[in-house]
């Protein structure tokens, strides 16, 4: 793609444009402030619904796993409830000792068993009553998160029906008085602006100071301002400084002093 030309302009031009530039960035800027922190509250709010719907997930399936375990611990009662039958049964039928104690300790550790399971399922049904009362409060939480999500939402999006159009015409504004700066002097001031607290990469003089950090400009540069002969910034803040007149900027005059009426003296007369 060709390279798009741009026409030379002299540095009042440039001046100028740069300054047409500003007060059209300095527009949008003032859409977006309109919008303030709602952009990052929603943001924040869709964000913590993740992640509450994460931990809701992972909640869900945690309770699923304890009631898994305990069907399965009363899968192994009923196991060793059996097994505790068929040896109490065996024992009527035992012929020497050695069969008697075999079958005692066998009966003795499934009953051991069954104890562990018992209490595996009494730990299990606490971590699901535990888990269960987190759940219901994340979901709760979840509930009025999205409720204030919707409420921002909606804000949100009234304001950038009520300035999108406008917003829209900036931009397109911006972009064309983009293409008729040179590359670098354009680089320079979107740097100085976005270092700029304000936003301002070009200001006028305001009362013989910077109109961006009302640094006290010296009489001399102010003239060379006024020349146009070649783009000067602030030697404090570093922002482009243009003469008010050329920036179509009207400033009050200063009343004109009026002279001082001198008091006439009177010699006292002294006596001979």
């Amino acid at each position: 793609m060709a390279k798009k030309e741009i026409k030379p302009m002299t540095v009042e031009e440039r001046l100028k444009t740069l300054y047409q530039l500003q007060s059209t960035l300095s527009g949008i800027d003032e859409k977006r402030a309109i919008r303030g922190e709602l952009p990052l509250e929603v943001k924040d709010l869709e964000d913590e619904l993740e992640g509450l719907s994460t931990r809701i997930d992972k909640l869900e399936t945690e309770i699923k796993e304890f009631n898994d375990a305990i069907v399965q611990r009363k899968g192994d009662i009923e196991r060793a409830q059996a097994n505790v039958n068929r040896y109490e049964e065996q024992l009527n039928d035992v012929k020497n000792n050695r069969q008697y104690d075999v079958l005692t300790k066998e009966i003795e550790y499934q009953k051991l068993e069954i104890d562990l399971c018992n209490k595996k399922i009494g730990e299990a049904q606490t971590r699901i009553k535990e888990r269960t009362e987190d759940l219901n409060n994340a979901k709760q939480l979840r509930e009025e998160r999205q409720a204030d999500l919707d409420q921002k939402r909606g804000e949100l999006d009234e304001i950038l029906r009520e300035t999108a159009e406008e917003e829209e015409q900036l931009r397109e504004k911006a972009a064309k008085l983009e293409d008729k700066i040179d590359p670098r002097l354009l680089s320079s001031f979107k740097r100085i602006r976005k270092n700029a607290r304000n936003g301002l990469g070009i200001v006028y003089v305001q009362r013989d100071a910077c109109g961006g950090c009302f640094a006290k400009i010296p009489p001399q540069r102010q003239l060379d301002i006024k020349m146009h002969k070649k783009i000067l910034v602030c030697e404090y803040c570093g922002r482009i400084l243009i003469d008010p007149e050329l920036a179509g900027v009207e400033t009050a005059k200063p009343a004109e002093e009026k002279p001082k009426r001198r008091k006439s003296t009177r010699k006292a007369k002294t006596e001979e």
